[in-house]
Formats: C-alpha cells, sequence, structure tokens
C-alpha cells in the first residue's frame, strides 16, 4: 500500500482527501463532545435556523474556537517537527522532546510570576503578547541547544538530542519552582496549560493562531527543497553549492516559531512533532514539498481526535490533550530511541 501511494501519481491527492475526510468527521464529533449534548439535527438549526436555548452560544463561543484551534496547533507543531527533524538529521527531533516547548512555557509562566496573576491567560493583552512570550522562551531555548551541541563546529544528532533533553529538564524544573510561588488558583491553572490544554476558547486566540500559520507554513513548504537537500548530508549539500548553516539557521528559526506560537495557545503538547512526520514519511517518502502538508493534515487530525477523546472519557469533566498524545508518544519514541544507531 504504501509503495503504491509512493509510485502513485494520484496516491499522494487520494491520500489527502482521505485524511481531510476523517478530519471532518472527527470535527463532526468533537462538536457534540462535551457535559451539554447536542443533537446534529440542532446543531443545522444553531448554524442556519432557529436556536434551540444556548445550543448557538456554546457551538460559536467555546466548542467551534477549540475545534478549529486544536486544527491549527496540530497543524503547526507537527510541521515544526518535520523541520527539526529535518535540519538536525534526527529522527528522534521534537520541539516538546528538545525543550523548545519547556522554553516557551517557562517565559509565559515567569511572565505571570512577575506581573502576579494569571490574567495574562484570559487578558485581551494577551491576543497580542502570548505568542511573543512565548516565541522569546522558545528562541533562547532554541540558542541554548543548538550552541551546547556543537562540538568542534559540528552538531551530532546524538548530542542534539541529549542536550535538548537537559535543557528540557532545567526550563520544566525552573517553571514548576515558580509555579511553586504562584497562588494556588494561578498555580492549577498554568498547571493545566502545561500539561497541554488547548484553554483558548476565543476566535481572536484562533485569528492570532492563524496568522502565524499562514506567514509560517507557506515559507517552510517553499523552502522544503533546502531540506531534501540537506537530508544527503553537509558534504553533498555544499557540493550543490548550498549554503547550509544559513539555511539550516532560517528553517531552524520557522520550526522555534511555529512551535512557540501554539505553546503559546495549546501549552506543552509533547511527541506529536515526532509522530507526525515520521507517519507522512512513511505513508508518501522523503519528499519535504509533500511531507510538510501531509504532517500538518495528520498532526491537526491526532491533535483533535485526541482533544475530542479527552473530552468524552473523562465528562463532565476533561483530560489535557497533551497527556493523550503523550500516552500515544512516548513508547513509539522509545521504539525509534532503540532503534537508532
Amino acid at each position: 500500500m504504501i509503495q503504491l501511494l509512493n509510485k502513485s501519481k494520484h496516491g499522494y491527492k487520494l491520500l489527502c482527501v482521505t485524511l481531510l475526510l476523517l478530519l471532518f468527521l472527527i470535527l463532526i464529533v468533537s462538536i457534540n463532545a462535551g457535559f451539554i449534548k447536542i443533537p446534529l439535527s440542532q446543531v443545522w438549526s444553531a448554524f442556519f435556523g432557529n436556536d434551540i436555548g444556548n445550543q448557538r452560544l456554546i457551538l460559536f463561543n467555546f466548542r467551534l474556537p477549540r475545534i478549529v484551534l486544536a486544527i491549527l496547533i496540530g497543524a503547526g507543531i507537527a510541521v515544526s517537527g518535520a523541520i527539526m527533524q529535518s535540519i538536525s538529521r534526527n529522527e528522534l527531533a521534537d520541539p516538546g522532546i528538545l525543550g523548545i516547548n519547556a522554553g516557551a512555557s517557562f517565559s509565559v509562566v515567569l511572565y505571570m510570576f512577575i506581573f502576579h496573576g494569571s490574567s495574562f491567560l484570559t487578558g485581551i493583552m494577551s491576543i497580542f503578547l502570548m505568542p511573543f512570550t512565548a516565541l522569546l522562551g522558545a528562541f533562547i531555548a532554541a540558542a541554548l541547544i543548538y550552541g551546547f551541541s556543537r562540538k568542534r563546529g559540528k552538531v551530532t544528532p546524538i548530542r542534539l538530542i541529549l542536550v535538548g533533553i537537559g535543557i528540557n529538564a532545567a526550563f520544566a524544573s525552573s517553571t514548576m519552582a515558580l509555579q511553586m510561588k504562584m497562588e494556588p488558583q494561578d498555580f492549577m491553572k498554568t498547571l493545566t496549560w502545561i500539561s497541554g490544554s488547548i484553554w483558548g476558547t476565543n476566535w481572536s486566540f484562533v485569528i492570532s493562531t492563524l496568522l502565524w500559520l499562514i506567514l509560517l507554513i507557506p515559507i517552510a513548504v517553499y523552502k522544503s527543497r533546502f531540506l531534501d537537500i540537506l537530508s544527503f548530508g553537509d558534504e553533498v549539500s555544499i557540493g550543490l553549492g548550498v549554503s547550509i548553516e544559513k539555511e539550516r539557521l532560517k528553517l531552524l528559526l520557522i520550526g522555534v516559531a511555529l512551535a512557540g506560537a501554539c505553546v503559546s495557545v495549546g501549552g506543552g503538547i509533547t511527541f506529536l512533532g515526532l509522530i507526525a512526520p515520521h507517519i507522512s514519511r512513511a505513508l508518501i517518502g522523503p519528499n519535504h514539498k509533500k511531507v510538510l502538508p501531509l504532517s500538518a493534515l495528520l498532526g491537526s487530525l491526532i491533535l483533535l481526535g485526541a482533544d475530542t477523546v479527552g473530552r468524552i472519557v473523562m465528562s463532565p469533566t476533561e483530560m489535557p490533550v497533551g497527556i493523550l498524545v503523550s500516552i500515544l508518544g512516548a513508547p513509539y519514541f522509545i521504539y525509534l530511541l532503540m532503534r537508532t544507531k
């Protein structure tokens, strides 16, 4: 089946259409996932006809923004993971594992700690400040990882992953230390957010996140040819006339920016950037012009599915989506780690 998808001219399009249909089906299920059940017939009425009770309010103010955010965050993190795996030539690379997400989370929690309160998570200014605050932490983490990973002018894949795990632990423990000094209410809110919770049920956050993805993902796809070249190794890339350090830095900035923007509204979601690109390459091969869009679709599908399951199995409460994704991703990470030479 995989070989058929790789060879067929229409296999990639068919796969994308299939994933879009699956995403639409999960979207329909997700609309009705929660404590208050809304029959499909009434959903249609809330959209186009007479509103029954507060169903239009529930759909448009709470469930639909959350669904769209899950789709956007899943796409952004998956593309970020695909970029990081390619530029590092490390199949274990993921913004959550490497510490990029932890750096972004620390930056946000530090801001909250300095200004005393979790209003940063809900205030109108957070719509504009949240992504930039998270991006600052993400870039600091990326700079530390890249700097400590270099040895004699080179960055080896295993050194990158080990340094990333160390940076991740350092930022995570620092974040916990800040949380311990917060008020109990603020502590619980930040703890849930860091676990990976799509809390920004607000169309303003949807627009903010969408703007980042509209800007960054097309640039990543445009530069996909450099990801293909870098996958052959530094010597081949230099022989083809590519300035590898310059292009690697540009692509790293795109990947880190995507991760930071998604963390700012989705919290620390780990392993999604690991799983989606691996599945994409297994299905259609190493061509990044196809891998990146397919990874985005798979990331959206996985995250929306996990968020929907988390709201159903724990109803009337819910399980943070980051926990469910980690349950799926941790065994796969261990498998890849054992397979890596």
